[in-house]
């Protein structure tokens, strides 16, 4: 493996001969695949089929599922990037052993289920079907569809009228509503409206857009964290993933309803993030976060062909590179390095693959 990884480090010094968008591609698929390969080496335990968390000390013997949604969407995006298949196998194998059937419906849970009963996060859930239902655009491969059905099933008993809507974060303490449950789930629901036109999930959509627009959206254009349910006290702390949803929520509904006041919200929401959250040329430190935010980016690009909305991105791609690799090309701030961070950083580099290619 030293040798494969020294030999991929002298490719990369050899593609700087190489000029503009040819070079970034070939830079970008030689890291989608070395951050694959280390993936592989060093978080997957392919006896039990499970992932770890960290290459230091866990508090568990296996990974939290979040990781593991994480992981889904950027294997996705990797087969997508590198027209290569069964990328996705692997952790789609070892999500399902996080699956718990308990009332009202179907969900998984936050950690193995034959391990420990564990709770069920609606976001944990819904990060799942937005990374199927792209796979099954990708594939019209039809379980992952039926998993997003069955995903959005699970969401909407987390939907009551207390605060006037919106779904809760948790399922087992209805304390918080949030926009990393709301915004997640608004994609959801029109990624499947896109899909088979029923209205119920265009409505579903609408509503939560609506709830979390009046609730959660801060002045300046991004949004808050959650609404404490029910004393109604706004958590205000503010994750780049949060707004990226409700960019990405904006894009879409424009392209179904053809109403422009979707596309304005969403060239507002793009300005308002970047100037909110790129500060001293950087993004904040969880990448996981920021791919989010990469994604509504992305969605915007795809209407308006400004690849000028999403260079913060590569340059920020870049600097961690150079600024936040280690010597065995794990990515991440700290010495203790994440699977989740490993994910995040291979989507990044994916989509930036597919962006600068175009």
């Amino acid at each position: 493996m030293l040798l494969k990884r020294s030999w991929l480090l002298s490719f990369f010094s050899c593609c700087c001969f190489l000029s503009g968008n040819a070079q970034e591609n070939i830079h970008y698929q030689e890291r989608i695949r070395l951050i694959n390969a280390n993936i592989n080496e060093v978080f997957y335990d392919q006896k039990s089929g499970l992932y770890i968390e960290t290459n230091g000390k866990n508090e568990k013997p296996h990974s939290y599922l979040w990781p593991l949604c994480a992981l889904m969407q950027a294997e996705n995006e990797a087969e997508a990037t590198l027209s290569e298949s069964q990328l996705m196998q692997p952790v789609l194998n070892a999500i399902a052993k996080y699956k718990n059937n308990d009332a009202l419906a179907p969900g998984y849970q936050a950690y193995v289920t034959k391990e420990q009963k564990d709770s069920r996060f609606y976001d944990d859930n819904q990060w799942i079907a937005i990374a199927a239902l792209d796979a099954y655009n990708r594939n019209k491969n039809p379980s992952y569809l039926n998993l997003a059905e069955e995903i959005y099933r699970f969401m909407m008993t987390g939907y009551d009228k207390k605060s006037g809507g919106g779904l809760y974060w948790k399922e087992d303490e209805k304390n918080t509503k949030n926009t990393c449950s709301n915004g997640p789930g608004i994609l959801v629901a029109l990624q499947l409206y896109k899909l088979n036109k029923k209205p119920e999930y265009l409505n579903t959509a609408l509503d939560l857009y609506t709830w979390t627009n009046k609730h959660l959206r801060s002045p300046d254009g991004t949004y808050w964290d959650a609404i404490k349910i029910p004393s109604m006290k706004i958590d205000s702390a503010k994750y780049t993933y949060n707004t990226g949803t409700m960019l990405q929520s904006n894009v879409l509904l424009y392209e179904i309803t053809k109403e422009k006041k979707y596309l304005d919200e969403a060239n507002k929401i793009a300005e308002a993030a970047r100037d909110f959250f790129y500060v001293n040329n950087k993004l904040p430190g969880n990448y996981w976060f920021n791919v989010v935010l990469l994604r509504g980016y992305e969605e915007l690009y795809k209407v308006n062909k400004d690849k000028s909305i999403f260079s913060f991105f590569v340059d920020d791609a870049e600097r961690i590179w150079k600024e936040e690799r280690d010597e065995h090309n794990l990515m991440g701030r700290k010495p203790e390095k994440s699977l989740i961070d490993q994910g995040a950083m291979l989507e990044m580099y994916a989509r930036l693959a597919r962006l600068t290619k175009e």
